[in-house]
């Protein structure tokens, strides 16, 4: 007998590009993202196309694994794992900063909250604009310290990943101003049903 196991990921939204069809397939990511921009100060698009380029909304997405031999699976690159793709030891660091030692990284509330949280810390650390896309994007890939002694300058793909994570959080936010009011609205009955 065979039995299949469906765990527990959830699926990506089907139309990433247009931050209000999220919102409208996935109803409660709006109020978790609005309650991670309201208490880490970067805005809801910033923190929607921080996510879109680490996992593209995959809960449980991984870096690809090493081939030996050009086939055989190796080992991953890091410990990245999630929707935000935070490294064992960044998460650790978040969960205790911030009090949420449950929190996971397949949830889609915790890693909003957690790439808000990273870019407060870019701010203190780094000094970067809590809505500079482009600047706290490369101190994400890079850490704080990385981003500081410049280690991006040398890696011209990353400079141009940082770009389109920019270019995507300008055009989340433009269509974030279409349809935020009725999710506002919405937002009002979710307390009830959650």
């Amino acid at each position: 007998m065979l039995i299949l196991i469906n765990g527990c990921a959830v699926s990506p939204p089907q139309h990433i590009e247009n931050i209000c069809t999220i919102f409208a397939e996935k109803k409660k990511w709006y109020r978790a993202a609005e309650q991670a921009s309201r208490r880490w100060g970067s805005s809801i698009p910033l923190l929607m196309a921080i996510i879109y380029q680490e996992s593209k909304f995959i809960s449980d997405n991984r870096p690809p694994r090493r081939k030996i031999l050009g086939f055989i699976p190796g080992s991953r690159p890091s410990t990245a794992y999630g929707y935000a793709q935070a490294l064992d030891t960044t998460w650790q660091r978040y969960r205790i900063d911030t009090g949420q030692r449950r929190a996971q990284r397949d949830n889609f509330a915790h890693a909003v909250d957690f790439v808000g949280w990273y870019n407060a810390l870019s701010w203190r650390v780094a000094r970067i604009h809590l809505n500079d896309a482009r600047r706290l994007y490369l101190a994400y890939h890079e850490g704080q310290e990385g981003y500081r002694r410049g280690t991006y300058r040398k890696k011209k793909w990353l400079q141009n990943v940082a770009t389109k994570v920019q270019k995507r959080a300008r055009t989340y936010a433009a269509q974030l101003r279409t349809c935020e009011r009725s999710l506002k609205k919405k937002k009002r009955w979710w307390w009830f049903f959650s």
